[in-house]
C-alpha cells in the first residue's frame, strides 16, 4: 500500500536533514494500482495544507492521484519567511529523489522553479498560479479567478441589504488583484450603487497576508463595522479569519479557491458561507501527474476558465440555492462570461 508522506524543510541550512526525515505518514491510498504508479511530490505554499483553501485543493489532486493512479505522494511544507534559496533547495531534493512531476502551488515557486527545472531536465516541474517562467519540462497551471469572482460578485450584489460589500486579498500581488477585479466589477455591473470596500493584509515582500487568520478576522471586522454585509476574502489561510468574523456577526462570507462550505475545518461557520470561488486546482494536479504517467507530460500554459469549469461558483449551501433570483442572475453572467459578451477584467 502506497501512502502519502509529509515532509517539512527547516531553512536552508539544514534542508536536506528535514528532507530525509519523513516521519508523518499522510493518507493512504486504496490497494489499487498500488504498484503501477511512480513518484510524485507537491511542495506548498505559503499557509500549508490544513488553510481550507488553496493548498488543501492541491492536497486533494495528490490524494486523488495517489488513489487513482497509484502513485507514492510526498508533501513537502514551507516555513515562515523563507526566501528564494530555500525553495530552490526543497525542489531540488524533491527532483533528485526521483520525483516526478514535481508541483510547486503558487506563484512564489517560480524564481526556484526556473533555476532548479533546467538541471533536471528529465522532470517535469508543475508551477501553479504564473506564467512568468517557461521551460520545456514546465507546465504553467494557470486560472482565469476574475471570472469566478465575476460571478461572486454579481451575487453579493444580488444579497445585500447594506449596499456595502467587502473584498480582503492576503497580499496585494498581480494574482490577487485579479481576484478584486473581477469580484468589483460583478458587483458594479449588477448594481451599481453598491459601495465595495477593499483591503490588502500585507504588501509584497511580507507575505503573511496569507496564513495568519488574526489579521483576515480583523480586517473583516473593520469591514463588518462599516457596514458590510458580504465579505468575500481571497487571502488562503488568513481567509479563514474573515469567515469567522463574518458568520459571528451574521453576515454573508464568500469562500475562495475550494469549497469552503464543505472543509472541516471551517464546519462551525458553514451555515454563513454563502458560496466560494472555485478553483480547480486539485484537477489541474492531478491532470499534470496523470500526463507524466501517461509519457505525455504537460508543458506551457495550461489555462483553466469557466468554459472548462476550470473555476466556478460553489452551489453546497442549500441558502444559496434556495435564492432563485441570485442563482438565475449568477447562470446568466456565466453564460455571457462564456459566450464572451461580457469581458471580465483582470485588473481594477
Amino acid at each position: 500500500m502506497r501512502r502519502i508522506t509529509r515532509i517539512a524543510t527547516v531553512g536552508i541550512a539544514s534542508a536536506a536533514l528535514a528532507l530525509s526525515a519523513t516521519a508523518c505518514g499522510g493518507k493512504s491510498s486504496s490497494d489499487s494500482s498500488s504498484e503501477n504508479g511512480g513518484k510524485v511530490a507537491i511542495a506548498y505554499d505559503i499557509g500549508g495544507r490544513g488553510d481550507q483553501s488553496f493548498n488543501d485543493a492541491a492536497y486533494a489532486g495528490l490524494v486523488k492521484a495517489e488513489k487513482d493512479l497509484g502513485v507514492d505522494g510526498t508533501e513537502a511544507e514551507p516555513t515562515e519567511g523563507e526566501g528564494d534559496p530555500d525553495k530552490v533547495q526543497r525542489l531540488t531534493e524533491l527532483a533528485r529523489a526521483g520525483n516526478n512531476p514535481v508541483i510547486g502551488v503558487g506563484f512564489a515557486y517560480a524564481p526556484a522553479i526556473a533555476e532548479v527545472a533546467p538541471k533536471f531536465p528529465k522532470t517535469t516541474f508543475g508551477l501553479i498560479d504564473d506564467t512568468s517562467k517557461t521551460g520545456k519540462n514546465i507546465a504553467n497551471m494557470v486560472f482565469n479567478e476574475e471570472q469566478g469572482s465575476y460571478l461572486a460578485g454579481v451575487a453579493a450584489a444580488k444579497v445585500t441589504k447594506t449596499n456595502t460589500v467587502g473584498f480582503i486579498g492576503g497580499v496585494e500581488t498581480p494574482l490577487i488583484k485579479k481576484f478584486e477585479a473581477g469580484y468589483v466589477q460583478g458587483v458594479k455591473d449588477t448594481k451599481a450603487n453598491v459601495n465595495v470596500k477593499v483591503q490588502y493584509l500585507t504588501q509584497p515582500p511580507d507575505f503573511g497576508g496569507f496564513s495568519k487568520p488574526d489579521l483576515g478576522k480583523a480586517a473583516a471586522q473593520g469591514q463588518l463595522d462599516a457596514g458590510a454585509d458580504v465579505i468575500y476574502a481571497a487571502a488562503g489561510l488568513a481567509g479563514s479569519g474573515s469567515i469567522e468574523a463574518t458568520s459571528k456577526a451574521g453576515k454573508w462570507a464568500i469562500g475562495v479557491d475550494s469549497d469552503q462550505y464543505n472543509q472541516k475545518g471551517l464546519a462551525a461557520y458553514k451555515n454563513a458561507i454563502l458560496t466560494s470561488v472555485t478553483k480547480d486546482v486539485s484537477g489541474a494536479v492531478f491532470n499534470v501527474i496523470k500526463s507524466v504517467e501517461d509519457g505525455k507530460p504537460q508543458s506551457g500554459e495550461i489555462r483553466y476558465g469557466l468554459e472548462q469549469n476550470g473555476v466556478g461558483l460553489a452551489a453546497s449551501n442549500p441558502a444559496y440555492t434556495k435564492l432563485t433570483d441570485v442563482t438565475a442572475a449568477v447562470d446568466k453572467a456565466k453564460a455571457a462570461i462564456i459566450a464572451g459578451t461580457i469581458k471580465v477584467k483582470t485588473a481594477p
